[in-house]
C-alpha cells in the first residue's frame, strides 16, 4: 500500500515536472524541473528494484548534464524578447508539424497490438542470487556489444559534428605573442632593489613591469631607422 502510494506521488510530480519544463517561459526554470524530474524519475526507478538506473540517473543526468544546462543557460545571457518577435511568423510552421507528429502517433497506437507473449518476455532471465548491476553488465557487454559500440560512435559522431558546425573564428581571442614573450630580457621583468624593514606600498608605490616591444616591430625599427633620425641611403 505504501508503496502504490509512492508510486502515484513520484508519477505525478513527474508529469507535472515534465510539463513544466515545456511550458516555462524562463529557460532557468525549465532547467530546475528537469533536475526535480529526474528525482523523481530515480525513485520510481528505486520502487521498481532498478537501483542501478536510479543511481546513474542522479549522478549522470542531474550532477553533469542538468547542470551544465544551467551553467549554459545562465552565461548566455539569453535576450528573450528577440526571442519571440518571430513567434507569429513561425506559428503556423509550428502547427503543421505538430499536426504532422499527432497523425503519425495516433496512427502507431491505434495500429499497436500487445504480442500475447510479451509479459512473460518482458524482463530478461535473471539468474538466483545475481546482483541488477551485475546482470546488467552482463546484458549491455556480452548480449548487446555491439549495440553499445555503434550507440556510442554515433554519439562521438554526433559530438564531432556539433564541433565543426559550431567552430567560428571570430577574431577577439587573445592569442600569445611569442615574439614578445621571447624578445623580453631579464632587466625588463627583474629588478633589484633594496628595501628597508616596514617598507609598504605606500612609500615604494606599485612597480609594474615594462612591456617589450615585439622583436619583429624592433627589427623593422631596425632597418628603416628611428623616426626623426637620418637614414643611409
Amino acid at each position: 500500500m505504501i508503496a502504490a502510494i509512492a508510486f502515484y506521488v513520484f508519477a505525478i510530480i513527474l508529469l507535472f515536472c515534465a510539463a513544466r519544463v515545456v511550458t516555462s517561459r524562463n529557460p532557468v526554470h525549465s532547467v530546475l524541473y528537469l533536475i526535480l524530474a529526474f528525482f523523481n524519475a530515480s525513485a520510481l526507478f528505486v520502487l521498481a528494484g532498478a537501483e542501478f538506473l536510479a543511481m546513474t540517473l542522479v549522478i549522470v543526468y542531474v550532477g553533469a548534464v542538468a547542470v551544465l544546462f544551467l551553467f549554459v543557460v545562465m552565461m548566455l545571457d539569453i535576450n528573450f524578447a528577440q526571442l519571440r518577435e518571430g513567434y507569429q511568423r513561425y506559428l503556423p510552421v509550428g502547427l503543421a508539424v505538430g499536426l504532422v507528429l499527432l497523425v503519425e502517433l495516433a496512427m502507431v497506437l491505434l495500429g499497436w497490438q500487445v504480442a500475447p507473449d510479451a509479459m512473460n518476455l518482458r524482463f530478461a532471465p535473471i539468474a538466483a542470487g545475481t546482483q541488477n548491476t551485475v546482470q546488467l553488465g552482463k546484458l549491455i557487454y556480452t548480449d548487446y556489444i555491439l549495440i553499445f559500440q555503434v550507440s556510442g560512435l554515433i554519439l562521438l559522431v554526433a559530438m564531432i559534428g556539433a564541433i565543426v558546425l559550431t567552430l567560428r573564428d571570430r577574431g577577439v581571442s587573445r592569442k600569445q605573442n611569442i615574439a614578445a614573450q621571447l624578445g623580453r630580457m631579464p632587466a625588463n621583468t627583474l629588478v633589484m632593489m633594496d628595501v628597508r624593514t616596514g617598507a609598504g606600498i605606500g612609500e615604494l608605490g606599485i612597480l609594474r613591469p615594462e612591456v617589450a616591444e615585439p622583436a619583429a616591430a624592433a627589427q623593422d625599427d631596425h632597418h628603416h631607422g628611428a623616426p626623426g633620425a637620418g637614414g643611409h641611403h
